[in-house]
């Protein structure tokens, strides 16, 4: 009998299995156990392969490797953190070392911005590219203007693929994926204050780049 679909009910009351239980499951050898994984945190680990890389042939093989990473060390996996937190960091580690091999490529840059659209999509940005909620600064009083502007949705990408990778990160983590200073710094093995140094000058870079934009207008 499959054990992933005869769990008993946790102390929520759910009969779903734990992550916890089906990493257990999985260890043993029940691949349906990880299956359940997979479907339970796929998307969410795409949406972060996706902004970090900036398109969707790069997203697909970062979660690809992830997902294979994550199945082999499931032996490390001691529950000190969430399992999403866990493999989210996996996720994240597999799409910066993607990042790094690119940086070596000079001819990357305009390429990056590519399909971001959708993976800008977020807190920060809204679907049709403008800043939904943007700092205090004279450009966002004019951003106002310019909500339907496609240039201005192209602006925005390119300038967030401009940022070195280590800003560009912790920005994409924090202002469109809605993660905490804490989070951040956990799945990146930096400190709360690197986290956010590298976020204020994210924003800085991004607004001086921004602010050219507009009074290109």
């Amino acid at each position: 009998m499959d054990r992933t679909s005869a769990a008993p009910a946790n102390d929520s009351g759910s009969t779903e299995p734990t992550d916890v239980e089906l990493v257990e499951l999985a260890r043993a050898g029940d691949t349906a156990a990880f299956s359940v994984l997979v479907a339970r945190h796929q998307r969410q680990l795409y949406r972060l392969a996706l902004r970090m890389m900036g398109n969707e042939a790069d997203a697909e093989e970062v979660l690809q490797e992830a997902l294979l990473n994550a199945f082999g060390k499931l032996g490390e996996f001691r529950g000190e953190s969430a399992f999403n937190s866990w493999i989210y960091r996996i996720a994240a580690n597999c799409a910066l070392m993607r990042l790094r091999r690119r940086r070596r490529a000079p001819d990357n840059v305009a390429s990056q911005a590519e399909g971001t659209s959708d993976a800008l999509a977020g807190p920060a940005f809204a679907a049709d590219g403008s800043w939904a909620e943007p700092p205090s600064s004279d450009w966002s009083l004019r951003a106002d203007d310019a909500l339907h502007n496609q240039q201005l949705g192209k602006a925005i990408e390119c300038a967030v693929a401009n940022l070195s990778e280590d800003y560009r990160v912790v920005f994409l983590l924090k202002d469109v994926d809605g993660l905490s200073n804490e989070q951040i710094a956990e799945l990146l093995d930096l400190s709360v204050p690197a986290v956010k140094s590298r976020l204020h000058r994210a924003r800085l870079a991004l607004r001086e780049q921004l602010t050219e934009f507009f009074g290109r207008r």
